[in-house]
């Protein structure tokens, strides 16, 4: 997990460069959120979520609170989630998670983008065999806590038995089913746990090996899809 965990960093670290545009995106998150759940955070766990993401990234409240209350708007556009998937130059797998009013223009945009760099957009679910689909927690980690029975209580809840620590930040990070991502949060918070990040993530299973020059190539092509406001996260195979 030690390598899942500095690919995780890496794609982290690169995706959210533009302060600007992090913060639309997670406006987008939160519309959707506040559409499925309301406008409370206390009774909206996904709400809870992303806001604990937000701060992490360093959003100000008042962006946040302007982004709910926003999205109670009756005029505010419906976003929805797409992911699209294929194959970028030197045949790396490329995974672009998108949040869209707009489907057309949006597969417009990241078809564009795949044509200008020789790559070949798939079809949903032809790559998913290269990429473990994943829910991923960070939270503060308490004095005296044995990691040990936390993970074995938190099997229970479909959490993986391997966990990453930081040891600068005295969080932990641990990875489970996406499908238990709720179970997962709603047990961290019972336990009296400081959720400080909660997302879905792909991790690739099987990475690609490339050049210097072909490593130039794919970032300048993620690069591009990242300057889409329609686009949330792109994830790629290449070591």
């Amino acid at each position: 997990m030690g390598r899942a965990f500095e690919y995780r960093k890496a794609a982290k670290m690169k995706r959210w460069g533009h302060m600007a545009r992090t913060f639309t995106k997670i406006g987008k998150q939160i519309a959707i959120a506040v559409k499925a759940g309301g406008p409370e955070p206390e009774n909206n766990p996904t709400l809870r979520a992303i806001i604990a993401n937000a701060k992490r990234e360093n959003m100000p409240k008042d962006n946040i609170e302007r982004a709910i209350k926003n999205a109670m708007g009756k005029d505010q556009s419906e976003y929805k989630a797409v992911t699209y998937e294929g194959y970028g130059p030197h045949g790396v797998a490329i995974f672009v998670d998108t949040l869209t009013d707009n489907t057309t223009r949006t597969v417009g945009d990241v078809r564009s983008v795949f044509n200008k760099f020789n790559g070949n957009l798939g079809t949903s679910g032809s790559l998913s065999f290269l990429f473990d689909h994943k829910s991923v927690f960070t939270f503060k980690k308490k004095d005296g806590l044995e990691m040990d029975e936390l993970i074995l209580d938190l099997i229970d809840y479909g959490v993986e038995d391997e966990f990453d620590e930081d040891e600068e930040t005295n969080e932990i990070t641990i990875y489970g089913a996406p499908t238990s991502f709720g179970e997962i949060q709603k047990h961290l918070e019972a336990e009296g746990f400081e959720v400080t990040g909660a997302e879905f993530t792909y991790i690739p299973n099987d990475l690609k090996e490339v050049s210097d020059e072909e490593r130039e190539t794919i970032d300048k092509m993620v690069e591009r899809l990242e300057d889409f406001d329609d686009v949330q996260t792109v994830y790629t195979n290449m070591k």
